[in-house]
């Protein structure tokens, strides 16, 4: 269990949520901000941006090894400069997102992709920070970061054992013990068939900390299920209306679909519960509603128990049905009527 600011994260607590901007703002301030107060009515927990340039990124070129030519992907015939200038959130609108963020009782933090955008976090004072992906192998920047002090988020799409142990020991090793890492599958859109959320049980085990699902799957499915295996929080991203477009609204959810995620991943984490076999204390009521032996005919002393007078119906006072055979040809001891409980003072 740890904590970023007044929110407990750990298996003893509902999930934590947080909506992931990125760039559905689409260049715009105005949007940006919409989404800040529609993350909020949701009752996500906490949104997140991602602090970056194209130039902190990659290079400016727009052919070979820097040309995005997969006919699967979402950003075919763009260059990743050109993607990552049409993605990024302006440095200078961090300060306003984020406060109106504080307004609206809502984290707000940020994924830095280099040194320059952790110190210019720093400055603004960022509750906690998150790592993607495919950062999980920049040792340097993951030392930095965890050296702030503050909670750390770490996605580990694409990661092997071996990466996630280097990561961790880095972590520990810098003084970060705040931290949990997130099942991820850095495809985009992702199937549900490639999240694995089986892995989640095994990675908390493996690395000691807390778990969760950073869920790129079209719906709120995955994460949901996700609890059910110890996700304590859950990322997804998150925009205003998919129609409008943007480099991330295909996979993302909508208001609607948020708060749903909201309200269902906790009441996946309530229903959870504990090892538990017989009534529970809310259910024990409910056993007068099993079936029982009861006198189906009124009958005179020294009367024979048959299939006709002897029923095994509702409600659950008699004796339990598994006596049906044994008290069949048996004589009663008194008087009964039709619809006494049979007991075995009767026999």
């Amino acid at each position: 269990m740890f904590k970023i600011r007044n929110h407990l994260i750990g298996l003893n607590n509902y999930p934590f949520i947080i909506a992931e901007m990125s760039g559905n703002h689409n260049q715009s301030l105005d949007r940006a901000l919409e989404i800040v107060e529609a993350a909020a009515e949701t009752g996500a927990h906490a949104l997140k941006l991602q602090t970056y340039t194209a130039d902190t990124l990659t290079l400016d070129i727009n052919e070979g090894d820097f040309f995005i030519d997969d006919e699967n992907s979402l950003w075919k015939g763009k260059s990743l400069y050109e993607l990552y200038q049409e993605a990024y959130t302006p440095w200078e609108w961090h300060e306003p997102i984020m406060e109106r963020a504080n307004e609206l009782g809502m984290l707000c933090f940020s994924t830095p992709f280099d040194d320059t955008a952790v110190d210019f976090l720093e400055e603004l004072g960022v509750p906690a920070y998150k790592i993607s992906s495919p950062e999980i192998i920049h040792l340097p920047l993951i030392k930095k970061v965890a050296k702030t002090g503050k909670p750390m988020i770490i996605s580990t799409g694409m990661a092997t054992i071996a990466e996630l142990d280097e990561t961790v020991q880095t972590l520990r090793e810098a003084g970060c013990e705040q931290f949990a890492l997130l099942k991820c599958t850095s495809t985009y859109p992702a199937s549900p068939e490639n999240c694995n959320l089986l892995t989640l049980p095994h990675m908390r085990d493996l690395f000691g900390c807390e778990v969760g699902l950073s869920d790129h799957t079209m719906g709120f499915g995955a994460a949901v299920a996700g609890v059910a295996y110890g996700a304590t929080l859950i990322e997804k991203h998150f925009t205003l209306l998919r129609e409008d477009g943007g480099v991330d609204s295909t996979f993302s959810l909508e208001p609607e679909e948020m708060k749903m995620l909201v309200v269902e991943s906790k009441r996946a984490w309530q229903s959870l519960g504990k090892i538990s076999y017989g009534p529970t204390e809310k259910e024990k009521n409910s056993v007068k509603y099993r079936r029982s032996l009861y006198i189906a005919e009124d009958m005179k002393t020294g009367d024979v128990l048959t299939v006709k007078n002897l029923r095994c119906i509702r409600p659950g006072y008699g004796l339990p049905p598994k006596y049906y055979a044994t008290l069949l040809g048996r004589k009663i001891k008194k008087d009964v009527n039709k619809g006494d409980p049979i007991d075995w003072d009767l026999v």
